[in-house]
């Protein structure tokens, strides 16, 4: 495993985190409580040091689980837990998306209670959840640099969605000088991963970037074939025939990456997102050790080449050859589609 730092910030990361939203829900299969922990236990074993949490997955049972997990470990760990979403006073109705409140007051209660359930008195990373930019005031930002000059989180970001992004929120993130976004980012979706980027680049920004979603919904890892029947109750079951049946043909556009049987194609996925120098760690969804196993060794494959990562650029820009539509032409906005203009994607809404 190699490892990045946020920013300037100081806080290391593995190239390969655990996205801990597989643990304390649902969503992406049941597992016991001893399952969940023995998996996080593993995902250090093989060098993951990075654990992307959030109060509101299974309202705070993953912090529970990730504190309980990583209790002996905590040193040798970089912790990211996420608020912003009152389930508090919310009832959850399955995969619907919560009131949001962000205040000065509800940022501290909701810290302290996640520190509680993480049984630890700071986090490295602190992270807003998916909030929209006329949420982030000049008060919200102030007690977020409180909490740091307090020692209470060591570096501070913005998590993006829940679609596939908000451009107008990841330049502000850029613009606050924000230690990280994350945002869904792979082949295949690259608005707005490639927007903040160029807005990084620019702005000569120290803002890095947490790539989620690297395998596109179980495509690039190739766990999504034509052979696939998702259960009902899949998340990845919301997105369009269309979608799959596109992906499935850009796929086999990328088998080069494999190259001579050195990655496969989901470390192949992975390392075309580290070939981005601003791109500090990537969060595959881990069902199993098995996906432990082969995700985080991508760190240690092969670099892409120059002419790899050149050629998936032109891929890209042709659309790897398909002209039919995937069911994918929109992004959501929050400030009704202003951010998305020149992008050649629709608003979705809010």
């Amino acid at each position: 495993m190699n490892y990045r730092t946020l920013g300037d910030s100081g806080v290391e990361v593995s190239e390969v985190g655990f996205g801990a939203w597989v643990v304390g829900t649902d969503w992406w299969g049941d597992r016991t409580e001893d399952q969940a922990v023995e998996m996080v236990e593993y995902a250090l074993d093989q060098g993951i040091t990075y654990f992307d949490t959030g109060d509101v997955y299974g309202h705070g049972d993953s912090e529970k689980l990730i504190g309980k997990a990583l209790a002996d470990y905590r040193d040798e760990v970089t912790l990211s837990t996420k608020i912003g979403y009152d389930f508090y006073n919310h009832p959850q109705a399955g995969h619907g998306e919560l009131p949001k409140r962000l205040d000065s007051e509800w940022i501290r209660t909701c810290v302290e209670r996640s520190l509680e359930r993480l049984d630890t008195d700071y986090v490295d990373f602190l992270q807003l959840h998916n909030a929209n930019v006329d949420e982030v005031t000049p008060d919200v930002v102030e007690t977020l640099e409180s909490l740091r000059e307090e020692g209470t989180v060591d570096a501070l970001g913005w998590a993006l969605g829940p679609s596939i992004g908000w451009l107008a929120e990841g330049d502000r993130a850029v613009e606050f000088d924000f230690d990280a976004i994350q945002t869904v980012f792979n082949v295949f979706e690259q608005t707005p991963g490639r927007h903040f980027l160029d807005t990084i680049a620019r702005e000569d920004a120290d803002t890095a970037v947490i790539a989620r979603v690297p395998h596109s919904s179980g495509l690039l890892n190739e766990q999504v074939t034509p052979d696939t029947e998702l259960d009902a109750g899949d998340h990845r079951g919301f997105r369009p025939d269309e979608w799959y049946e596109t992906g499935w043909e850009k796929v086999e556009a990328l088998r080069f990456l494999e190259h001579d049987g050195e990655r496969t194609m989901g470390q192949a996925a992975i390392q075309w997102l580290l070939s981005h120098d601003a791109v500090a760690s990537v969060t595959p969804t881990f069902r199993t050790t098995d996906d432990i196993d082969e995700w985080a060794a991508a760190s240690e494959t092969p670099p892409l080449s120059e002419a790899e990562v050149d050629r998936v650029e032109e891929l890209y820009r042709e659309n790897f050859g398909i002209t039919r539509d995937d069911g994918m032409d929109s992004l959501r906005s929050s400030v009704d589609g202003a951010d998305l203009v020149g992008t050649g994607k629709q608003n979705a809404g809010r």
